[in-house]
């Protein structure tokens, strides 16, 4: 059997409002809220009793989902929010965009911080790290 399709990314925020707020201004759509909690969710994880908020956000392409979770119980156990881009583990999420330069205008008006600078890669992309809602790595390329 083969694989069909990566179905979502992940991320632990404490402040889900502010996070829907942000990525809705990057363009996804909020595709639904749910609380997550009960025996079956522990096993899945691990973490025993469970109670998460989450909410799915979908790229307006429909072929993508950002899932963003706020952990109630247990508590958060580590952050990771601040590490360096060549830290291990997993790193950014990168949104392809129409204008690069727009794009940081309005994420800007909700905290966005640019990490490095505005860079051509050839005559393929512009590229950018920005720090997002909770210091969250985020990526966003321009083709050109």
């Amino acid at each position: 059997m083969a694989l069909k399709r990566m179905d979502n990314v992940g991320i632990v925020v404490e402040d889900l409002g502010a996070a829907i707020d942000f990525f809705g201004e990057l363009g996804l759509e909020l595709e639904g809220r749910a609380r997550i909690e009960g025996e079956w969710a522990g096993r899945v994880t691990g973490l025993g009793d469970q109670h998460v908020e989450i909410a799915m956000m979908r790229t307006p392409d429909g072929n993508s989902r950002l899932e963003l979770s706020r952990f109630i119980r247990p508590a958060v156990a580590a952050d990771h929010r601040n590490a360096p881009v060549n830290a291990l583990g997993y790193l950014r999420v990168m949104f392809a965009v129409d204008d690069v330069d727009d794009t940081l205008d309005r994420l800007r008006k909700r905290g966005a911080q640019l990490v490095g600078e505005v860079v051509q890669y050839g005559d393929a992309y512009r590229l950018c790290y920005i720090r997002g809602p909770e210091g969250l790595l985020i990526g966003l390329a321009q083709e050109l």
